[in-house]
């Protein structure tokens, strides 16, 4: 039985065009998503809540499913809370879905793993359409051969090539557990997904495989770069608005009000 005025724990399943700020944590006198939502929530309950994320995005990068969690003494429903923090929210950022669980849910330490998508716009003419969301590749990438080398980015590896900063991070091993490309019609998708992902991880891994598909760096190189472990190696880094955190999963599936 919960006692009057006690805490719940709340997980929102959020969607965000990353491009107006300066990634997801929070930061002084500049605009972030984590103070957005933040914001939104203290104008809907009156109080001062913080939001925790289950992956921090970078300066300009966009999710489809970002998953937070905040404290709260609202009896509000999930549902209700989806409908009246988009309410409060700008229009570039979205809550898709909300639930309760047990206070002891951690949805950073508890998510087995993460998944990223990066859109590639492989055309001879650029697209206003696309602009702000692809990353604009003029010359044909050869999908085959960045494929290969994806395969070499699967399973338990040290990935110190791939980081651009560690900061506080001790260990630079991460696991992969699968790694693409596909192309359907001009558009070129690189799709990973990881239990988590080092700074940049992901971007200096497109730019890699871009000059894979350029055919200026070789599977041989490729597999180099990733053996040498030298931190900063591998890119040029991507820019940040072609990627997308798409989903975060958990061993139980989120039961989410819509």
């Amino acid at each position: 039985m919960k006692l009057f005025n006690s805490f719940n724990k709340i997980v929102l399943v959020v969607e965000y065009d990353g491009r107006n700020y300066y990634g997801f944590q929070w930061q002084p006198k500049l605009p972030t998503i984590q103070a957005e939502l933040e914001r939104a929530i203290r104008r809907l309950t009156g109080e001062s809540s913080r939001v925790i994320a289950a992956s921090r995005t970078d300066t300009g990068v966009h999710a489809l499913g970002q998953v937070v969690s905040f404290r709260t003494k609202s009896a509000l429903s999930p549902q209700t809370l989806v409908k009246a923090l988009n309410y409060y929210l700008p229009r570039d950022i979205a809550v898709k879905g909300a639930c309760e669980v047990d206070m002891d849910f951690n949805v950073r330490r508890d998510a087995m793993s993460r998944e990223y998508d990066y859109y590639i716009l492989n055309s001879s003419t650029r697209s206003p359409l696309f602009e702000g969301f692809a990353y604009f590749v003029p010359k044909k990438l050869n999908i085959r051969v960045m494929n290969k080398a994806c395969k070499f980015l699967e399973g338990e590896q040290d990935f110190a090539s791939f980081a651009t900063a560690l900061g506080k991070l001790r260990s630079t091993v991460r696991t992969v557990y699968d790694a693409g490309v596909a192309k359907e019609g001009d558009l070129v998708t690189y799709h990973m997904t990881g239990n988590s992902f080092l700074p940049h991880q992901v971007r200096n891994t497109v730019g890699l495989l871009i000059r894979v598909g350029l055919d200026k760096v070789g599977l041989e190189e490729f597999q180099q770069i990733m053996e040498a472990k030298r931190l900063g190696l591998a890119g040029p880094t991507a820019p940040a608005y072609g990627l997308c955190l798409t989903k975060v999963n958990y061993p139980g599936n989120l039961e989410l009000a819509i």
